[in-house]
């Protein structure tokens, strides 16, 4: 009578379980759903990786269900309470309808978003790069004016004469070394300008051709699109893969429990099997 006492709580305690999880999923999928934007290809990958991390839930919970009437089986076969078999294997055909079309579905709008992503990099660069062109073109014009070009003369000679005077006086220079707020570059240029002086003036001539600081900036653009458009592509392929996978392996899980179990019942029983209410 004990055991007998201790099986059927065991029981209930399972089909409890289970039931509790199959609700909290199909709750949280309501919630997911809101705002529901059907159209929306970042609703549907962010809706689509939900349902899919979750997507383990329901299936425990399935097990907890059919473990715990199979505890409490009686001896003709027959459980007591409500029997949820039959619409707990249907539910586990559908849920493996869905993450089965899930698969496709979220590759196709991870490569589009991605694409979209890496066209909208490449329209900010082009707009970056137009926008220095332009830049470029105003400080040329600049330059061609006399008094300009006798100003910027002015402002490299006074550079020039600073630094010259400071790696004159092997004090100072150390202490422009030491200083911890001088930035790292700046400490690479003082070594290299007193190694050789000639860097020095090679070092205003760049900084004074605006040429050359366009052509820099240029290529750090370029440098920072293509980090860009890798960065999206990973992310893309990362997420394709591992939601893709993950659908299809729940797929497979979800329909083979829902249709081996509908065929297991029904060649069981001859048929759909009836609600019984013990």
């Amino acid at each position: 009578m004990n055991n007998r006492l201790a099986a059927i709580i065991a029981a209930r305690t399972l089909k409890v379980a289970g039931i509790i999880l199959i609700l909290s999923f199909l709750l949280d999928v309501l919630i997911l759903l809101f705002p529901f934007q059907p159209t929306d290809r970042t609703w549907q990958i962010d809706l689509a990786t939900a349902l899919v991390d979750r997507g383990i839930v329901p299936m425990v919970g399935l097990g907890l269900l059919f473990a715990g009437y199979w505890a409490d089986s009686t001896d003709d076969g027959r459980s007591s309470g409500i029997d949820l078999r039959f619409p707990a294997l249907i539910l586990s055909s559908i849920l493996g309808l869905i993450f089965l079309l899930i698969f496709p579905l979220h590759l196709n709008n991870v490569r589009q978003v991605s694409d979209q992503r890496v066209e909208q990099i490449n329209q900010e660069a082009e707009q970056a790069e137009t926008q220095l062109k332009n830049q470029l073109s105003q400080v040329q014009a600049q330059l061609s004016n006399e008094q300009v070009k006798a100003e910027l003369e002015k402002q490299k000679n006074q550079v020039r004469t600073q630094f010259a005077e400071l790696l004159k006086d092997e004090q100072k220079y150390q202490q422009a070394l030491n200083n911890p707020n001088l930035p790292a570059a700046q400490k690479e240029l003082l070594k290299k300008f007193k190694a050789n002086p000639q860097e020095l003036d090679k070092f205003l001539a760049q900084q004074s051709d605006p040429q050359q600081a366009a052509t820099q900036q240029l290529n750090r653009i370029r440098q920072s699109k293509e980090e860009a458009e890798k960065q999206a592509k990973q992310r893309a392929w990362k997420s394709g893969l591992r939601i893709g996978m993950n659908s299809l392996l729940l797929s497979i899980g979800y329909i083979i429990l829902g249709w081996t179990g509908l065929r297991s019942m029904n060649a069981g029983k001859g048929g759909v099997p009836k609600t019984s209410i013990r």
